[in-house]
Formats: structure tokens, sequence, C-alpha cells
């Protein structure tokens, strides 16, 4: 065995995964994207949620994933939604993201978008816009998994805003 792997500590296991604090904390060391994930309400009003859980899925058929908590006062809306958009934030929308994060009545208020054929939110200046029809919703853990075709997608130039071990960070340089 390689001496710089044997000088590695290997922390219990099961102590470890114990602790969900620092279960989220070494989750948190994955590097991801933040998206403002958007839809429809039944009685019609706009939901959306800030979600850093998206993922390309598949290319053939071209499916995305993302999870939701259980207990978010938002689950049910997306359900019953047949459709939402994945807004894929740019560097330039921190604030958009701390917005969608919070518990607000109108989340849109003052958050320029459009909406689009079937009417869901479009938030802009992101960076990407997935629109998407459910294919299935799953609960397992304490999320509900999210499955969904992407019918339509457009994308612009703008830089990806990115969130790693608690904080937002800009696209740096191409390694």
């Amino acid at each position: 065995m390689n001496a710089a792997l044997q000088a590695l500590p290997h922390p219990d296991i099961s102590t470890v995964a114990a602790d969900g604090r620092a279960l989220r904390t070494a989750l948190g060391q994955f590097a991801t994207g933040i998206t403002v994930v958007t839809t429809r309400a039944a009685e019609g009003q706009f939901v959306g949620l800030t979600v850093n859980s998206f993922s390309a899925l598949s290319l053939e058929p071209p499916l995305v994933l993302w999870s939701l908590r259980l207990s978010s006062p938002s689950l049910s809306a997306f359900e019953a939604a047949p459709r939402f958009v994945v807004n894929v934030l740019a560097e330039a929308q921190v604030e958009v993201s701390r917005r969608f994060a919070l518990p607000l009545a109108d989340k849109f208020d003052g958050v320029a978008h459009a909406e689009n054929a079937w009417g869901l939110p479009l938030l802009h200046g992101a960076t990407a816009w997935f629109e998407c029809r459910t294919v299935s919703c799953q609960h397992t853990g304490d999320h509900a998994l999210f499955i969904a075709e992407v019918e339509r997608f457009t994308l612009s130039d703008a830089a990806p805003l990115l969130f790693h071990a608690g904080g937002y960070f800009a696209l740096g340089s191409r390694l």
C-alpha cells in the first residue's frame, strides 16, 4: 500500500455518520451550482425555492433530478405540479438565492421574471433554464426525489453562482 495512503486517518464511519452536523459539513465539501426551482401551485400562485441538489441524470432521454426536504412547505405544490423550471443562478444572483431560501409570503416580489409557455416563472439573469415535466417523485429518507424530462432549455454566457462549505463563490479561472 502507498505510504501516503497509510498515513491518512480512517475515522469510525458509524460514529461520523451518526453525527448529522459533521455529515452536513462533509457533504458541504462538494461544490455545487445554485438553482431556484419554480412552479405554479394549483391555486395559481408562483412557488419557488433555492436548491443545490440539482443534477443531470440522462442525456437520452434528457432527464434531470433534484430533491426537496419532506418538511418543506413547498412540497405539496411541487408534488401536484406536472411541470417546473430549474433556473441556474448566475454569480450576480446571490441575493436571489438568499431570497428564495427564506420563508417569505411572496418570494417573487421584486425579482424580475417572465412566464414560459406553461405559465411558469423564468427568473431573469439566470445562466440557464431547464423547463421540465415531472416523470417521478419518490420519498426517500427525509427528502422527495424529483426526476423530470427536460422539454426545453435555454442558456446564456453568464458565469454560474457556486456554493461550497456554506458560502457563495464566483467561478474563478478554468483549470
